[in-house]
């Protein structure tokens, strides 16, 4: 069989249209073949590095040796499953519990995030009896079935008993949250349903990234458990320290949930996942129904994200995350006065969004100008996303070990992009 060699682009683009279904999509208009990667920066086949302010994966940085040692050391020894006894997932569940409010108290382990949410959901429908819920206009939480119904991002109908509820976007902003989400409630009783849960990625990443004011959750949380419904945050992306001032995004609005989601960041790459919850909501869930995940919990992926938790908590990170990130954001509006092109910065740490309006420079706007810069910040080695209902705003969610040497890197190519004419 004739295969193409590292970097020879059409030949791998010719196979991948062979071999991968059409569902898969490229980052990128010039698609980039990289074969290694290190901290902040991966390589492409030809060895140009390229700074990744956007994967948010490997949440220590790409290959970290501390993470890859504890793989390999213990893919070495045992990989085994949560039905024997032992040591590694009950430390894992200490460690990550001791970083959350002392009423969740309980972990169960899957392999993705879309199985955490997938099993959250579940678990609130078991103890509530109720088949409602909630989420914002376009955001996104898994891959399930169940869960592509509750993501309105991906463009396919809500599911059955789903309600979409306005982002922070919105007509009156963040503070305006709670009032549709109360909204909301009167009219799902006025149709007959009973609520289960509010589901919210607590950044709000795929709405548009909307971080503050700090407290705004708060009021929909209160109004959801007060109807009799759980709330579920969804700490997939936010979770892991990545908004510096706290662990985890649900902290930074002054609420316990319910039950708690995470995923990829938890292994830096490994797959591993987990859901955290109250203990006498898990009670009640195993009375009647119980779970098993093969792979959930396994010895190695569990020695993955201790490593990672060790990393945090040893390299200081979210004080990193604090220092970069308050620095990139500084850059990021200072920038925002000396071009026309940039609406506003919202954000936290490491995770920010930069929406865009009308560039006078490139003649574009919206979804057109961020698509612009996204390809042309690639072709200056700065990788970043876009998001939002209207693809207008740029998605930074950099590794923890971002530097405010990188940011400058990225303040540097951003300003490049935003005066180019093409």
């Amino acid at each position: 069989m004739t295969t193409g060699a590292s970097g020879d682009r059409p030949a791998i683009l010719a196979r991948r249209a062979r071999v991968l279904a059409p569902t898969y999509r490229l980052f990128y208009e010039e698609p980039l073949e990289l074969v290694r990667a290190e901290g902040v920066w991966m390589y492409d086949a030809a060895g140009r590095r390229y700074l990744d302010a956007y994967n948010n994966v490997p949440v220590v940085g790409h290959c970290h040796p501390t993470v890859v040692e504890a793989i390999a050391r213990q893919a070495r020894t045992l990989n085994t499953h949560t039905r024997y006894l032992a040591e590694l997932p009950l430390k894992l569940g200490e460690e990550l519990l001791a970083t959350m409010p002392p009423e969740l108290g309980n972990i169960v382990y899957t392999c993705t995030g879309s199985e955490a949410n997938d099993l959250a959901v579940r678990v609130s429908k078991a103890v509530t009896g109720g088949t409602g819920f909630i989420v914002t206009d376009f955001s996104y939480h898994g891959v399930t079935d169940v869960l592509s119904g509750m993501s309105p991002e991906d463009g396919g109908p809500l599911g059955p008993g789903v309600y979409a509820v306005p982002s922070p976007a919105a007509a009156g902003g963040p503070q305006a949250f709670g009032e549709h989400v109360a909204a909301c409630l009167e009219r799902m009783r006025a149709e007959g349903v009973s609520v289960a849960a509010l589901l919210v990625d607590t950044i709000f990443s795929s709405d548009g990234v909307y971080a503050d004011p700090k407290g705004f959750l708060a009021e929909a949380v209160r109004h959801v458990q007060s109807a009799g419904g759980l709330f579920i945050a969804d700490e997939v992306q936010p979770g892991f320290g990545r908004l510096g001032e706290t662990m985890w995004g649900f902290q930074r609005h002054g609420v316990v949930p319910d039950l708690a989601t995470m995923g990829k960041p938890m292994g830096n790459g490994h797959p591993v996942a987990a859901v955290v919850a109250r203990p006498d909501i898990f009670a009640r869930f195993a009375r009647r129904r119980h779970y098993f995940n093969t792979f959930g919990g396994n010895s190695v992926s569990c020695a993955a994200a201790l490593a990672v938790l060790e990393v945090i908590r040893e390299g200081r990170l979210l004080e990193n995350v604090r220092r970069t990130g308050e620095h990139l954001a500084r850059g990021l509006r200072a920038l925002a006065q000396r071009t026309a092109a940039i609406a506003a910065v919202r954000g936290a740490g490491l995770f920010l969004g930069v929406e865009l309006r009308a560039n006078p420079m490139s003649g574009l706007n919206g979804a057109a100008e961020a698509k612009r810069v996204v390809n042309g910040m690639c072709r200056r080695g700065v990788l970043i996303g876009s998001t939002g209902r209207n693809a207008d705003v740029l998605k930074i969610r950099a590794p923890l070990v971002l530097e405010t040497a990188h940011a400058d890197l990225l303040l540097e190519a951003l300003e490049q992009t935003l005066n180019d004419r093409t």
